[in-house]
């Protein structure tokens, strides 16, 4: 049976190599301290899987996590400090890749084509074979669809050496550098505020300020509300918890007997709209911007606000009609 964390260790030893290859790149002015943060975080995958044996106790191999939050902590002092760099791509001249292009024509959509499809077969014809484990065949199908549409790809472009993709992911990772984590960071965010109680407060909050039984305001409470946490936290499914808790399920569901699909799936939607507002989206927004070299950084936030905007009010005004 092939199990989830496999697919953690294959990404953990994937950053390690690219780490041992930024080591070895004098171009890169900060290699070394760059490795360390790779490498480090590569490290922390298949570490993390004895933290979690643990803390479940679920048997395997056990770990303390004090090392582990060292790890966490340095890796936030390397990126914090700007300690990170990156290297000269190790690319070919733009006449070369425009020639490669024209070569390729739309074949060099098949790899990315690849990975959703093999996911696909994953999760709907193998989730109860057996083969993998029970709950996890779609992220299992999305690692085996990455390894396939790598061997398409290395098919497609006529390459045999495997460093040479490598080398390649490694220089798109160092163009997007520590923001690449940010979405898990602050998806780990959106789970602590929920622990921690902060939608039961800002419920209570709502609840003092929101006339009784008032179900247009709510609504509005709760999409406006998913649109600023998201932008504040940089992730919907990081504010989703949040504003559910405070408003969502216990007002507009429970209290106003609200279609609960209906509510959840437009009060995401009002938060997406967020996303594509803040910079703190680094992955959908910043990073696009730094990898195609944009003189602004923040061009792609400028062209998305008139779409947003008017996103939220249609969301609020849907939820608002048919979810009741």
């Amino acid at each position: 049976m092939i199990k989830v964390e496999w697919l953690y260790w294959l990404v953990g030893l994937v950053f390690v190599l690219m780490a041992v290859q930024m080591a070895t790149d004098r171009s890169n002015p900060k290699r070394w301290a760059s490795a360390a943060f790779w490498g480090l975080l590569g490290l922390t995958f298949p570490y993390g899987t004895g933290v979690a044996n643990a803390t479940a106790k679920n048997g395997g191999w056990t770990l303390p996590a004090e090392p582990l939050g060292i790890a966490v902590l340095t890796l936030i002092v390397l990126a914090g400090f700007n300690f990170l760099g990156k290297g000269v791509p190790m690319a070919g001249t733009g006449e070369e890749r425009e020639a490669s292009a024209t070569r390729l024509g739309n074949k060099i959509f098949v790899p990315a084509l690849t990975i959703p499809l093999v996911a696909i077969v994953c999760a709907s014809f193998l989730d109860t074979s057996g083969l993998f484990e029970t709950g996890k065949a779609t992220l299992i199908g999305l690692g085996v669809g990455c390894l396939v549409a790598l061997a398409v790809g290395m098919l497609v472009t006529g390459e045999r050496k495997l460093s040479v993709p490598l080398h390649s992911g490694r220089s798109m990772l160092e163009a997007m550098g520590s923001a690449l984590l940010l979405p898990q960071l602050l998806a780990v965010l959106g789970s602590i505020f929920a622990l921690a109680g902060v939608g039961t407060q800002v419920g209570r909050i709502v609840h003092d300020v929101l006339p009784d039984h008032s179900k247009y305001l709510a609504v509005l409470a709760y999409c406006v509300g998913m649109f600023l946490f998201t932008v504040i936290m940089g992730n919907a499914f990081a504010a989703f918890p949040v504003m559910t808790a405070a408003i969502g399920w216990p007002v507009l569901v429970e209290q106003m007997h609200g279609h609960p699909p209906a509510v959840l799936a437009v009060g995401m939607l009002a938060g997406f709209s967020g996303t594509l507002c803040t910079p703190m989206a680094a992955n959908f927004n910043i990073v696009p911007a730094t990898l195609l070299e944009l003189k602004d950084q923040y061009g792609p936030i400028k062209a998305q606000i008139p779409t947003a905007l008017p996103l939220l009010v249609c969301s609020t005004v849907i939820m608002a009609v048919f979810a009741f």
